[in-house]
């Protein structure tokens, strides 16, 4: 891509002059309690002087500035392919479409509210750093290199268990910068903890988008080129990865499963007084499949073709694989087609007319709704991980890990695969990770990355211990290291019945660390997990309400670790998903930037009587760029279902003339475009 050069105003640990968005941190307070420090907390006195506020995108057009070096509010200008070629393919169209979608900011809420507990080693000039993260290493890069100007020894980050991150793990807080800084200037630990609201007004949120999207299609209905414009919200300074997720986490993915001749996308990332946006989960990959999906629904109406036909006629099929796309991706495996014909069978498409007759008679309306997605995972802009086997002398069996877990259960997949190539059992594995300090370096958890990139490096720790083995046993036993062969847990001496265990090995060698092994790997481009995700919903003709009555996701997530860890992950996505699509709006006042929906009172989650049951289905074919043949499923369920529940509300408002519904699709906005179909 390429585009104007990028504004960052940096923004400090407290603000300074001036205050930028609601929730801006103004002052820092330590003291030797909580209640001491809140009650100080409250004699703190800030004379503020009100200024006119962008509070949303449409805002950012207007007079008002959040940066006086930034006339026009415009953080950024970027675009990718080729605008020409584009002409060209719109001039010849036989059909143009065009649509407006919005992509709502939402919280992100993990269960665990963020935290850090620092401390200070005079003596060795070392800081400690225990925090909530999605990784380590590389919050300690960002703090040595970026903050406090240190070496990376300097700095020992520590992230233990996390209950949950989904993006918001990944930046650079205010907080963790304080509380370090006041661990060295006290020579004291210092520790502070996020409670429910003051993660409304601090945790970066997700999404944020608003998009004009134009397809052009020739007389037969197959697709010849995308046009996207695309305004992404900032809020008031640039977050640690936010300009990348409009821009380089989606980049060339517009064209979904899709062949197109010619795409081009322009990008404006804009400053508004709000808390700024980055990576929430999937990021820039739900935006970009929500906005292709929408729009091709739209385009079978305007074409008069069925949407399952038009999709047919222009995706890519497993003939066509391996396909590189117009915008450069390629795809190495999948099956799209297969997706969408299991998806259609596993949620009895076929049987709608009589469900929605039936539905009819007690007042509700009822639609369907497909979604193909994919998205690249593991590659850019995250380096490699790394991780480092050891048995131990007394036979404990050690795993450190570069990667991190926040809730997805690498320590139990990752214990699996040694316990499966070790010929052990896995409640024998111990797994270390999220630290700095530890043998293993990695880049933690993004981006669908752990188990393609953690479990290959995992899996050549591995074999790098096995092959150490293979050799310490052929000194034990005197033979050449080619006569040792390893299976079940053993060591064997071919032809012979001389065999040593694995722990036996290791006791008898001299040196405690003398039995291990190490892997690292580096992708060298990304995966793509692929599916098609479909759902059914009732919708009440009298107030709007909307309920997911089933739901069906299949998905290529090629070799398959753990199944049910994996099916958990696309759980969770697509619950995430639906709240996305039904419920969930982090609105702010355009002309004040105050935030509307600071509390659970008035920001609404999905709870668990709104969520239907969530059938998955595998369609996998092994990617050939790692040697586990992974694609990563932690995303995708987020990427899939906007687009499945909204084409589904659309689906059922059909007969009222209804085009389009902008997520959220609450009650009062579906209720209203009945009324506008009605009037």
């Amino acid at each position: 891509g390429s585009g104007s050069e990028s504004q960052n105003p940096l923004a400090g640990p407290l603000a300074g002059d001036r205050v930028r968005h609601v929730g801006e941190p103004v002052a820092f307070v330590v003291a030797t309690s909580e209640v001491q420090a809140r009650d100080a907390a409250e004699l703190v006195a800030v004379e503020y002087r009100p200024r006119p506020a962008v509070g949303d995108i449409p805002s950012a057009d207007g007079p008002h500035l959040v940066w006086p070096q930034t006339p026009d509010n415009h953080a950024f200008v970027w675009e990718d392919g080729d605008a020409q070629a584009v002409e060209r393919a719109f001039a010849r169209a036989v059909h143009v479409v065009v649509l407006d979608v919005t992509n709502n900011r939402v919280i992100v809420h993990p269960m665990e509210p963020r935290g850090a507990l620092a401390s200070y080693e005079p003596s060795r000039k070392r800081h400690t750093l225990i925090t909530t993260s999605q990784g380590a290493d590389f919050l300690q890069q960002i703090l040595a290199e970026h903050v406090f100007r240190v070496s990376r020894e300097s700095i020992r980050v520590v992230t233990p268990d996390v209950g949950g991150a989904f993006g918001a793990g990944l930046p650079l807080y205010p907080e963790q910068v304080l509380t370090m800084w006041a661990a060295r200037e006290l020579n004291r630990p210092v520790k502070w903890c996020n409670d429910r609201s003051q993660s409304f007004v601090s945790d970066t949120q997700g999404r944020d988008h608003a998009t004009r999207v134009e397809l052009a299609l020739d007389i037969d209905g197959r697709f010849l080129a995308l046009r996207v414009a695309t305004s992404a919200n900032m809020g008031a300074y640039l977050s640690t990865v936010g300009p990348a997720v409009p821009t380089l986490a989606c980049k060339g993915m517009q064209s979904g499963v899709y062949r197109f001749d010619a795409i081009h996308v322009t990008v404006r990332g804009v400053f508004t007084n709000t808390i700024s946006v980055d990576a929430y989960r999937g990021a820039g990959n739900p935006e970009t499949q929500y906005m292709l999906e929408r729009v091709i629904d739209v385009a079978a109406k305007q074409v008069g073709l069925d949407r399952i036909e038009l999709r047919r006629r222009n995706m890519v099929g497993a003939a066509g694989i391996p396909f590189t796309t117009v915008l450069g991706h390629t795809y190495d495996s999948g099956d799209f087609p297969t997706n969408v014909m299991r998806a259609l069978a596993a949620i009895d498409a076929d049987g709608l007319p009589r469900r929605r007759e039936l539905a009819r008679r007690r007042g509700y309306l009822r639609g369907i709704g497909i979604a193909n997605h994919i998205k690249p995972a593991s590659g850019a802009p995250f380096g490699p991980e790394s991780a480092v086997l050891q048995v131990s002398k007394s036979g404990e069996i050690t795993l450190h890990s570069g990667s991190q877990s926040t809730g997805q259960g690498h320590e139990t997949a990752f214990a699996q695969m040694v316990a499966q190539g070790l010929g052990v059992a896995p409640s024998e594995i111990v797994v270390m990770q999220g630290d700095s300090h530890g043998p293993a370096e990695g880049h933690g958890t993004s981006a669908s990355r752990s188990m393609v990139v953690g479990g290959t490096a995992v899996h050549e720790a591995i074999e790098s211990l096995i092959a150490c083995g293979q050799g310490l046993a052929a000194e034990y036993f005197e033979v050449s290291t080619q006569d040792i062969a390893f299976a079940d847990g053993h060591f064997r001496v071919m032809g012979t019945d001389l065999t040593l265990g694995i722990r036996e090995l290791a006791a008898a060698l001299e040196d405690e660390a003398a039995l291990s092994g190490s892997g690292s790997y580096r992708p060298g481009g990304p995966t793509y997990p692929n599916g098609c995700h479909a759902s059914e919903v009732e919708i009440d003709v009298e107030t709007g309400g909307v309920s997911i009555v089933a739901y069906v996701a299949v998905d290529d997530y090629g070799t398959i670790i753990n199944p049910l860890l994996l099916a958990g992950q696309v759980h969770g996505g697509v619950v995430q998903g639906m709240g996305q699509a039904l419920c969930e709006h982090a609105r702010y006042e355009g002309d004040s930037g105050q935030p509307l929906a600071g509390s659970l009172m008035d920001y609404a989650l999905p709870r668990a009587a709104d969520i239907p049951d969530i059938a998955v289905e595998w369609n996998g074919s092994p990617c050939r760029t790692n040697s586990l043949g992974v694609k990563g499923g932690g995303e995708s369920g987020c990427v899939g279902a906007p687009p499945a529940v909204i084409n589904a509300i659309v689906d059922a408002l059909s007969e009222f003339g209804v085009r389009h519904v902008d997520m959220p699709a609450t009650p009062e906005r579906v209720w209203r475009a009945i009324v506008a179909g009605t009037s």
